[in-house]
C-alpha cells in the first residue's frame, strides 16, 4: 500500500468504491482495531479502474474510524481539480466537473493513532463525440486598455442547449466589483456588462471553467478559458449632432471640444444614430464604400479616409475629412460619419480606446442595441432578462 499505518486496501461490491480498511494486530478481527475501536475506513468513488465517468460527476473520498489529512487530485490533462474538506475532516467532495477523455488520480490521506497511511484511485472520464469550446473572447488583444464601457464578448464553436448551465461557470472578478449580467444574444454568443461603467484603471479576470459542463444534448465542455482584461481610464465622448460639437473628457476632465460634420439627415441612411455607443476598432486608412449601391447608382460613392474610429456597424466613424473642414462645426453634410479635421481625427484615433464610450443626441435616429457594441442602449433591468439564469 505504501502506508506506514495499520490498513490495507479493499474492493468491495455494489458501489465499487476502493475502500481502505486498519486491519487489527490481535484480537477483535479484520477491520477491527485490537482495542476494540472501529475500523478506519477510507473510501474513494470513482472507483481504481473504473472508464468512461461522466465528466460532470463528482469525486467523493469519505473516512470513517479517521480522519483525512489531505486529498489531490491529478490529471493528465485539463483544468486542476478542487474540492471542499468537511469541517470534521471526515469526508472530502470535488467542487468542480472534469475534463473529458482524460485520466485522474485521487490520492487521499489519512491519519490514526499518529500513523499517516494512503490510497489512490485511478479512473478515466468518457470522451464525447460532441464537445463545447470557446473559440472567441473579445476583448483579447494582447496588453490592451479597453475604455469604461467594454462588454465581455464570448462565441462558442456550437449553439448552447443548456444555457443555463453554460452561464453558471462563467466568473467575472473585477478589482473594483460593480453588479453585471449575462445575455444571451444569440445561441452561441453571450455578451456580460455591467450595470454602471467599470471603474477605471483596474484589472477584471474572467473565467470560464468549462470543461466537463453538461451543456445539454450529449455536448460536455471541452477546456476551461481565461481572460485578463485592463481597463483604462475612463474616456466619455459627449456631442450634439444638432450643435455639431463634442467633448472629450477623460477620468472626469474635459480634454477637448472638437467641431465635427454629422450625417445630413437627407435619408436614414445618411442619419447619424443617437444614443450610447462604444468605440468599436480603429483603421488607417479605411475605406468607406456606400452600403447596397453599385458604381453608377445615385448616391454611390468610394472614399478612402485616414484616423478613422469605428462607433457603430451601420458604417459610422470618427475620421479625417479635410474637404469638409468648412462645414465642421456648422453643417451637417456627411453620409453618417463625424467629418472631423485631420489634427482632431489624429489625436481622437491615438487616444481612443476600445469600448470607450460616444453619446450622441440630437438626431431622429436612434442606434439599435444591435449596431455594433450597443448594449448600453438597453436598461440594465432590460439587459439582465437575457440571462438564462433570471
Amino acid at each position: 500500500m505504501g502506508g506506514k499505518g495499520r490498513f490495507r486496501l479493499i474492493v468491495t461490491g455494489g458501489a465499487g468504491a476502493v475502500t481502505l480498511l486498519a486491519a487489527g494486530c490481535g484480537i477483535g478481527g479484520e477491520g477491527m482495531l485490537a482495542s476494540g475501536k472501529s475500523a478506519a475506513v477510507v473510501t474513494i468513488s470513482p472507483a481504481n479502474g473504473t472508464a468512461q465517468v461522466r465528466p460532470d460527476g463528482t469525486i467523493e473520498v469519505k473516512a470513517s474510524g479517521t480522519k483525512l489529512e489531505s486529498v489531490t487530485v491529478q490529471g493528465v490533462q485539463g483544468a486542476p481539480i478542487t474540492g471542499r474538506m468537511a469541517g470534521n475532516r471526515k469526508s472530502w467532495r470535488s467542487d468542480r466537473t472534469l475534463t473529458p477523455g482524460t485520466s485522474y488520480t485521487v490520492t487521499a490521506r489519512s491519519r490514526d493513532d499518529g500513523k499517516t497511511s494512503t490510497v489512490t484511485s485511478a479512473f478515466t472520464t468518457l470522451k464525447p463525440e460532441r464537445t463545447l469550446s470557446i473559440v472567441d473572447i473579445t476583448p483579447s488583444l494582447e496588453g490592451e486598455k479597453v475604455g469604461v464601457g467594454m462588454p465581455i464578448m464570448l462565441r462558442f464553436d456550437r449553439p448552447v442547449a443548456d444555457k443555463a448551465a453554460v452561464e453558471r461557470v462563467l466568473q467575472v472578478t473585477p478589482d473594483k466589483p460593480v453588479e453585471g449580467a449575462w445575455n444571451w444574444v444569440a445561441p452561441d454568443q453571450v455578451t456580460y456588462r455591467t450595470k454602471t461603467y467599470w471603474q477605471p484603471h483596474q484589472t477584471v479576470r474572467f473565467q470560464a471553467r468549462l470543461a466537463g459542463v453538461n451543456a445539454g444534448g450529449g455536448v460536455y465542455g471541452a477546456k476551461d478559458a481565461q481572460q485578463t482584461i485592463t481597463i483604462g481610464a475612463s474616456q466619455i465622448t459627449t456631442g450634439d449632432i444638432g450643435r455639431h460639437s463634442m467633448t472629450v473628457r477623460r477620468d472626469g476632465k474635459k480634454v477637448r471640444t472638437i467641431p465635427f460634420s454629422a450625417g445630413n439627415g437627407e435619408t436614414r441612411e445618411f442619419t447619424t444614430t443617437s444614443g450610447v455607443h462604444l468605440l468599436m476598432e480603429k483603421g488607417n486608412p479605411v475605406t468607406m464604400v456606400s452600403p447596397g449601391r453599385q458604381e453608377g447608382d445615385a448616391g454611390y460613392y468610394k472614399t478612402v479616409v485616414n484616423h478613422a474610429v469605428r462607433f457603430s456597424n451601420s458604417g459610422e466613424y470618427v475620421h479625417a475629412a479635410p474637404w469638409s473642414v468648412g462645414s465642421q462645426g456648422s453643417a451637417n453634410v456627411s453620409h453618417g460619419c463625424l467629418n472631423v479635421s485631420p489634427s482632431d481625427a489624429l489625436w481622437y484615433y491615438d487616444t481612443a480606446q476600445r469600448g470607450d464610450v460616444i453619446e450622441l443626441t440630437g438626431s431622429n435616429r436612434e442606434v439599435e442595441p444591435d449596431n455594433g457594441w450597443g448594449q448600453w442602449q438597453l436598461s440594465f433591468d432590460k439587459w439582465r432578462q437575457g440571462s438564462a439564469l433570471t
